[in-house]
């Protein structure tokens, strides 16, 4: 069998012939994409003209030098690095990113990616390497603007403080687009107050927030932080705030106006190598907030429209943080106004209890609470001590503690036991729960609650808990303890009654109550705080202040709680027994004249003769009335504190009420004489019956050291 025969190939043309270099030369002067060659010594042999345009130098200033001549310090030797590792290994090193200056543009940073192979002849024989570059500049400072807006997003405003956020704004843009930035901001801005609307005149007050630099120290002609400034109307900055304009001064020392009005600080910013100025508005809701300033030193290249623009979105960014943290510093300012004018007391004038607080808020971002506490004169010398915590946050909290500290004072002021207290809290809460869902608020509040009734006359303390942490004892020359008492459900639960507990306090003795935001935090241990929190106020200190101020060092030691917290610390200061004169009276007519005696005598004894008359009336009447009304036994009791109390007791429960005599009657104005002789009256009930008690203020030269 006769086949085909197969056709015949043309032997391959010889290699390299004429044409194939004329195609190669033509595509190595064609190419739009930069070209270098380097033989096997990294010696510069030949480029091609793209490369020429991109670097700005013509190719016979090119070609026979090394990287080290073309390049300089740590560029040059990570360059020759690259280069010698492909010419080594043979393996390519594809889109590598480069920065550096042209000599024709020096003091713009460019970005280049550079691809770099080896070069082999047919016969295997190494030739060099060659190296293909593209200008990525504005790919790169697209990337980065995009990079840096991002950054700015995740970190600027991560907090509501208006100087905090200042600073976040300086740290990104140094050192990424600026040596050294400033941030003045409108003067109360800071603090929260709102900035005047419309134009800002341009001798506004300024304060400088935030200042970085990318050295360690900034130039000596900058304005330190918290300094006030005024700048002249003339100047870049007054025309850039009132205009709302940005300003960029590419050439610092062409800049006429600067050097106009501002000769002397003009010349030692140019001193420091200042070149290049930028300045912008912080504008935020159609309010000018203040000012930001960008310089350049270490840099050689000026500022430009692009890093305006860039400049400009990171400021309205950072403008809208900073008026949002403003706002918030405002309405946290209000509220903890109002916190500190309803919810915080100073002692009282009563000196049965010498007494010290220490009131720390939340750290600004947690919010106020509703935690409050009340020092509370009583009759009988007594002194009532609350504190409590309410739920929620912020001016709710606050109000809802308003209301619970003036419901516990209107409650201490009819003598109710502390359990008593409580259990009509108790009530109020669940009511106030009832109104807030026919309000449509279905949200249920909840407070906690301690009460104690100090009474300097027979040492005793009363106390009761609802749902609140029990206070600490101190007695004189002993450990501080917890007290143990019964701890009942929060305010507003309803269920179980309250429990209060009786102790004896020897004088000299220290009572501390807090709320669970002193001791109790996400991080630490509330054992270990309680702990250090008795440590604290066992130690031996005549100043009732500092032992207030050491506890809360040792429990909080860098007084910035997760949630507010109070500490309340009471001495205790027993009445000595010739402060107190007390008499058991038979129910008889005939004891009130000697009642009246006793009284004058009495009174004679403490050097207050010019009150007799009146104490004795006052007497009088009280013991007239619980003759005749009361039932025995009868007990007169004078005390002789800042002010002069008389007390008469009976074993009845009725209540006397005041009221107004028509003039045929005969009887009926005894408790009418004594509201009006008396500075202050009422009724306190015991379990055995009632004591109806009247209190004068006494002379300031007889008062009781």
């Amino acid at each position: 069998m006769v086949g085909r025969p197969s056709p015949k190939t043309s032997p391959p043309p010889a290699w390299p012939d004429a044409e194939s270099i004329a195609v190669l030369d033509g595509l190595f002067g064609q190419s739009p994409i930069g070209i270098a060659v380097y033989d096997t010594e990294l010696r510069l042999v030949r480029v091609n003209p793209a490369l020429e345009r991109l670097s700005g130098t013509p190719a016979e200033r090119l070609l026979g030098k090394r990287v080290h001549e073309l390049l300089a310090g740590a560029e040059a030797d990570a360059v020759e690095e690259r280069l010698r590792t492909v010419l080594r290994t043979g393996r390519p090193l594809v889109a590598v990113e480069h920065h550096g200056h042209t000599p024709a543009d020096p003091e713009r940073r460019r970005a280049w990616s550079v691809s770099s192979f080896r070069l082999a002849a047919p016969s295997g024989r190494v030739l060099g390497v060659a190296c293909a570059v593209v200008d990525i500049t504005e790919r790169h400072l697209a990337g980065r603007r995009v990079a840096l807006l991002s950054e700015a997003g995740a970190r600027i405003g991560s907090t509501l403080d208006v100087t905090r956020s200042a600073e976040e704004l300086t740290e990104v843009m140094v050192p990424e687009s600026a040596d050294f930035i400033a941030v003045d901001l409108l003067a109360g801005v800071d603090v929260g107050e709102e900035p005047p609307p419309g134009p800002v005149p341009g001798a506004a007050v300024l304060r400088r927030a935030a200042i970085r630099s990318v050295l360690a120290r900034a130039p000596e002609a900058t304005y330190p932080v918290g300094a006030l400034i005024t700048y002249h109307p003339d100047t870049p900055q007054a025309r850039c705030m009132t205009t709302g304009v940005p300003r960029l001064i590419p050439v610092l020392a062409e800049d006429a106006d600067w050097l106009a009005h501002y000769s002397e600080r003009a010349a030692k910013i140019l001193e420091a190598g200042v070149h290049s100025v930028m300045t912008l508005p912080l504008r935020a809701r159609d309010v000018t907030l203040g000012l930001v300033h960008l310089y350049r030193w270490q840099r050689p290249d000026a500022f430009g429209e692009d890093d305006l623009a860039l400049a400009v979105e990171l400021a309205a960014r950072a403008a809208l943080c900073l008026d949002n943290a403003r706002r918030y510093t405002r309405e946290h300012q209000g509220v903890l106004t109002l916190q500190s004018g309803l919810l915080q007391s100073g002692a009282p004038d009563p000196g049965a209890l010498e007494v010290a607080h220490r009131y720390l808020p939340a750290q600004a971002h947690a919010g106020v609470a509703g935690d409050w506490f009340d020092v509370i004169p009583l009759s009988g010398a007594r002194i009532g001590l609350a504190v409590g915590d309410v739920t929620g946050r912020g001016l709710v909290a606050v109000t809802r503690a308003a209301r619970l500290r003036t419901a516990v004072r209107a409650l201490a002021v009819m003598d109710l036991t502390p359990d008593e207290l409580l259990t009509r809290l108790d009530e109020l809460m669940q009511r106030a729960q009832q109104f807030q869902q026919v309000d449509g608020d279905p949200a249920e509040v909840f407070a906690t609650c301690l009460y104690a009734v100090y009474d300097p006359v027979s040492g005793r303390c009363s106390a009761a808990s609802a749902g609140h942490p029990p206070p600490a004892v101190v007695r004189p020359g002993g450990p501080a303890e917890l007290l143990r008492m019964p701890v009942g459900l929060p305010l507003g639960l309803g269920g179980l009654p309250f429990e209060a507990i009786d102790v004896d306090l020897p004088d000299g003795s220290f009572l501390a109550l807090f709320t669970d935001g002193l001791v109790r935090s996400r991080a630490g241990d509330i054992d270990s705080s309680l702990s250090r929190l008795r440590q604290a106020l066992a130690r031996p200190d005549t100043q009732l202040d500092t032992l207030a101020q050491s506890a809360v060092d040792a429990v909080m030691p860098n007084h910035a709680p997760e949630d507010d917290a109070v500490l309340l610390l009471a001495r205790t200061r027993l009445l000595s027994r010739d402060r107190v004169a007390t008499w058991d009276l038979p129910s008889e007519p005939v004891i009130v004249a000697k009642a009246r005696a006793m009284t004058e005598r009495q009174l004679g004894a403490w050097h207050l003769e010019d009150m007799a008359f009146t104490t004795e009336l006052i007497v009088s009447e009280l013991v007239t009335n619980a003759i005749r009304y009361g039932r025995p036994p009868i007990r007169l009791r004078l005390i002789r504190e800042r002010s002069l109390i008389c007390e008469v007791s009976d074993t009845s429960s009725t209540s006397p009420h005041l009221r107004h005599a028509a003039t045929t009657d005969e009887g009926g104005r005894g408790l009418f004489m004594i509201a009006r002789l008396a500075d202050t009256w009422g009724t306190r009930y015991t379990p055995t019956g009632k004591t109806i008690w009247a209190g004068q203020t006494a002379t300031p030269d007889a008062a009781p050291s």
